[in-house]
């Protein structure tokens, strides 16, 4: 593919992901969903240019979340896991036992999702993240555990969009670009 065509998709693929970042601000009950659906328009990046492209462009759209989104707690959500998942996700599945990649997978995300609520709250003094649990009067290791179940539907969703994207989007739209 030519330079100025990788340039020009990486901008507009990083473009869309800032703007659903944005959009975090405008619809506060999507604080999940969009940096989700934000880190799923990276893998576009990674299928047409390989891993690196796609960890530059989600350093990007994360330094630029900082600085343009209101929603502070779904900018913490994308640099600590929605953003990177989708990239790192093709790496992991590289292992050769699908029981030792889901270890990993579930090891991530549990890292992520403890590090990052612990940065919303003790680092950016973020207390209504704390009184959000307390306010549903169940503890935080039930919340872990319903986490990780939607984390394994997200998992399953990525993989299918992904694969949407290779053998349905990619042929139909970018064929002619190659």
């Amino acid at each position: 593919m030519k330079q100025s065509l990788r340039i020009a998709l990486g901008g507009i693929v990083s473009c869309l992901s800032l703007v659903m970042m944005f959009f975090t601000g405008v619809f506060p009950f999507a604080e999940y969903a969009l940096p989700a659906i934000s880190g799923v328009l990276l893998t576009v990046l990674v299928i047409e240019f390989g891993f690196r492209s796609a960890l530059i462009a989600f350093a990007a759209v994360s330094f630029l979340s900082l600085v343009v989104t209101p929603n502070k707690e779904a900018v913490v959500l994308f640099i600590a896991f929605l953003g990177y998942y989708p990239i790192v996700k093709g790496k992991i599945e590289t292992l050769r036992q699908k029981a030792v990649q889901w270890v990993v997978k579930f090891a991530l995300f549990n890292a992520a999702a403890v590090v990052s609520y612990c940065v919303m709250i003790y680092v950016l003094g973020m207390s209504e993240v704390m009184q959000d649990f307390e306010m549903l009067k169940v503890g935080v290791w039930i919340l872990l555990v319903l986490g990780n179940a939607v984390f394994f539907l997200y998992d399953i969703a990525v993989t299918r969009l992904i694969s949407m994207y290779i053998f349905h989007i990619k042929p139909k739209y970018l064929s002619k670009i190659h």
